[in-house]
């Protein structure tokens, strides 16, 4: 049950994500090319930052199947 929901929050993360980046990034449409360049390489690797607490909570065993 706790890959599921990590997976589903993982998704609905991402999406809101995509919409944020998408929507900062069509704000700099008239910023030289070289600037919108940098802020999507740093928008597309920074996603994860904010996740892997997540993903680390997700691969950890369950306290209970320890037995």
């Amino acid at each position: 049950m706790k890959k599921i929901t990590t997976g589903v929050v993982i998704l609905l993360f991402i999406a809101f994500w995509i919409f944020l980046a998408g929507t900062i990034g069509s704000k700099l449409t008239s910023a030289p090319q070289w600037v919108q360049l940098v802020f999507y390489v740093i928008a597309g690797v920074a996603w994860v930052l904010p996740l892997k607490p997540i993903l680390a909570w997700m691969n950890r065993p369950d306290e209970r199947s320890a037995d």
